[in-house]
């Protein structure tokens, strides 16, 4: 079902009738909520609410646990995030960038299937510790937010490829980035980092890695080390 820009405030009543549907599009409208009724739409594997004004999601969300696509909740004014997100356990692409959340609910970690996270603009200042159960993820896009760190349990995310911690508060790279087989690209621009650690030459996949608008400047030594792999290094 595509309902892109149908000038909605509220979802039509038939469209709970659809329980066969497997997409359903409310993106670009004005919607404020969600009704519970979304429980009902069980065989969903994606779901798109972005760009309304949604202020709330009913843990009936869920129930949708079918949803093994796409959960897209980009650009709305979500202030907390339902637990029963937890559920989704197929989910394999979240957004919930540029909604003033500040956190993300521990339950996420339940989300075991996710295999890109974006939560750009968001304020949040830190990220759950559960964040370190979602093994199967490749790419996390934490852009324009206040953390300082990330949580321990990033460590044993061996399948990240791209990490994207630009405009944060980081004074740090994260040590937990360390030893990451397959990290490929690293944007850490306009943070506040005071060093630039000489173990990032020891991450075997980096190709990209993003210095820009920080106070320091990689040791000529690292920087050495990187060019000779390949890798490229903006500072």
């Amino acid at each position: 079902m595509d309902l892109w820009r149908a000038g909605l405030d509220r979802v039509p009543e038939e469209v709970w009738e659809h329980r066969e549907a497997r997409t359903l599009i409310l993106a670009d409208n004005a919607l404020t909520s969600l009704p519970a009724d979304i429980g009902r739409l069980r065989r969903l594997r994606t779901l798109d609410l972005g760009h309304n004004a949604l202020v709330s999601l009913p843990e009936e969300i869920g129930e949708l646990t079918g949803l093994d696509r796409c959960l897209y909740l980009h650009d709305n004014r979500l202030a907390r995030l339902p637990r029963s997100l937890g559920r989704l356990g197929e989910l394999a692409y979240l957004n919930v960038g540029d909604n003033p959340l500040v956190s993300l609910p521990e339950e996420i970690g339940g989300m075991v299937g996710l295999v890109e996270l974006r939560a750009q603009r968001c304020g949040l200042r830190e990220l759950p510790g559960s964040l370190g159960r979602l093994t199967a993820l490749r790419e996390l896009w934490l852009r324009g937010n206040t953390l300082t760190a990330l949580p321990g349990g990033v460590a044993g995310l061996r399948d990240l490829r791209e990490v994207e911690l630009r405009e944060n508060a980081l004074e740090e790279v994260p040590e937990a980035l360390r030893g990451l087989p397959l990290l490929r690209r690293l944007d850490l621009r306009s943070n506040r980092l005071r060093e630039v650690p000489h173990w990032l030459a020891e991450l075997p996949a980096l190709e990209k890695l993003d210095l820009r608008w920080n106070r320091v400047h990689p040791a000529p030594r690292l920087l050495d080390a990187l060019a000779r792999r390949g890798c490229v290094v903006l500072c």
